[in-house]
């Protein structure tokens, strides 16, 4: 087991799902219920898949729970995309929030190579 509170990329996707939290306060009141909450769900699914993993018993549960973190954050990007594509986001927010998640995204890579 690890402890995911000391995992850098569990911080940052905690972060980050806060950060998705803000940027989508602004999207029309009639998509609250359908891709705000989309959004809003994958991103803090990332994170939550991350301590849940950390939690297992063994690398390889902690490795498929990676698995479904990085899912997660493909997820995500493209309901970004279609949030832009709508013009519900700018292309700055979208631009700010693609870089934190493929960053995390990066992050959830490497450390499922270490832990093979």
């Amino acid at each position: 087991m690890h402890n995911y509170r000391e995992l850098k990329v569990w911080q940052q996707s905690v972060d980050f799902a806060v950060e998705v939290y803000k940027q989508t306060k602004s999207l029309p009141p009639e998509e609250k219920y359908g891709l705000t909450s989309q959004i809003r769900r994958s991103a803090v699914s990332v994170a939550s898949n991350i301590a849940e993993g950390a939690g297992r018993n063994t690398n390889g549960e902690f490795n498929q729970f990676l698995g479904i973190a990085y899912g997660s954050s493909c997820e995500l990007d493209t309901q970004l995309i279609i949030a832009n594509k709508l013009n519900f986001i700018n292309d700055q927010t979208f631009e700010e929030l693609e870089t934190g998640y493929l960053g995390l995204q990066r992050m959830i890579y490497s450390l499922k190579k270490s832990i093979r």
